[in-house]
């Protein structure tokens, strides 16, 4: 047992829970990273194993999808849509419908933190038009996007690690997971709803004209390339990462926007979590401590192992680390059949529970901000709670009647 392996584990997972580290200004990011660096600069682990710790396929896969988000995103292509579907004369509870319906459907084809971070400047300006309070909008966005994410293996970074980490099909997987995903998207129309009450007028001012100019062949560009991709994830065993990285180096090929602008759209913080909890994780795991603790877990009944134990287990680390923190943690556990299921659907429908639980709130909350629309925690709390709540029940549910 080596003290100091063990210290640098303890302090990594403490800055996930606080966010950060007291009298420093470093965020979850820069503690996993600092932890690999202490780690490889102390001869714990040698730079050679360093690498192989890194899980290349789940950072290829990350990165191959995020172009083609990246695409989507310079071509217009969400701002587009937002402003499609609110174009008719709707009444609020069909547009909320709507909105609901379209960010899970794109977050559960795209990285689910890129659809809110170009929808919520567009929702803001649209409700301010429209002269709509555009809190429950942007509430509705911000849980639609972690429940529609929750539908696919390349929905949001924590999927597509289980996916890869344990070599689930993406079809297999999209047949368990999609009803309770539909019916948690239902559960956040209602619970919004019912939250308003009926208030849906609102006064906010008409921001500055927001998002990215629309172009339909960067946009046309990018569809096809995304429809080929989800063909060939359903239709072959070809390997996912080799898929995106394909798809990547299409898309960057272009002669009018530049290799640049497109990996600039790139989430670097993101990557370099992954890259230094896969170090720190890997390193700890061969102290031989976390077997022991299992073992000592199930001597005492509980065992981790089960689906009913890491369901619990893994919604409740998902609200102290985060998720992709949690899920990396439980890995070594999920070896029953359904632990792949339980694994993604508990940790992302976790997301919603507090602003923090999940990046795509953050995102919401952030860029609201900006154009002079102010969300605090209680305010979220009011719809995060109830849908967290209901979501996960439908989920252990439907997994339950599939066991």
């Amino acid at each position: 047992m080596d003290p100091l392996v063990i210290a640098v584990f303890a302090v990594v997972y403490l800055g996930m829970v606080l966010g950060g580290l007291p009298r420093l200004a470093i965020d979850r990011t820069g503690i996993a990273v600092l932890g690999a660096i202490v780690l490889v600069a102390s001869g714990r682990i040698d730079l050679a194993e360093a690498w192989r710790a890194i899980d290349v396929p789940t950072i290829a896969l990350l990165v191959g999808l995020m172009v083609v988000s990246a695409q989507l995103r310079l071509g217009g292509f969400y701002g587009l849509v937002t402003r499609r579907l609110a174009r008719h004369e709707a009444t609020p509870d069909a547009l909320l419908a709507v909105v609901i319906g379209a960010a899970g459907v794109l977050s559960a084809l795209l990285v689910n933190d890129i659809v809110c971070l170009a929808m919520a400047p567009v929702l803001v300006e649209i409700c301010a038009r429209r002269e709509l309070e555009p809190r429950p909008f942007l509430l509705a966005l911000a849980c639609a996007a972690n429940v529609g994410s929750a539908a696919t293996l390349i929905g949001n970074p924590q999927n597509m690690l289980i996916g890869q980490a344990l070599h689930l099909s993406f079809a297999g997987y999209l047949r368990d997971a999609l009803p309770p995903t539909l019916l948690g998207l239902v559960v956040v129309w209602w619970v919004v709803r019912r939250s308003v009450g009926g208030r849906w007028a609102g006064a906010t001012a008409v921001p500055v004209a927001q998002g990215v100019r629309f172009d339909r062949w960067q946009t046309t560009k990018g569809l096809v390339v995304l429809a080929v991709v989800i063909a060939l994830f359903v239709a072959t065993p070809w390997p996912r990462d080799l898929i995106a990285l394909a798809a990547a180096g299409v898309l960057l090929v272009s002669r009018r926007t530049s290799s640049r602008a497109t990996l600039g759209q790139l989430d670097g913080q993101l990557l370099l979590l992954f890259i230094g909890l896969f170090v720190v994780n890997h390193t700890f795991s061969a102290t031989g401590v976390p077997a022991r603790a299992l073992a000592d877990v199930a001597a005492q009944g509980i065992d981790l192992r089960a689906p009913g134990w890491l369901f619990a287990l893994t919604v409740l680390l998902s609200n102290l680390v985060s998720n992709v923190p949690a899920v990396m943690l439980l890995l070594p556990a999920a070896t029953h059949p359904q632990a792949g299921a339980v694994l993604a659907l508990a940790s992302t429908l976790a997301g919603n529970l507090l602003v923090v639980g999940s990046i795509a709130n953050i995102i919401v909350v952030e860029q609201a901000a900006r154009l002079g629309v102010a969300i605090d925690w209680r305010t979220h709390a009011r719809v995060g709670v109830p849908v967290t709540l209901a979501t996960l029940a439908v989920a252990a549910a439907w997994l339950w009647v599939l066991s």
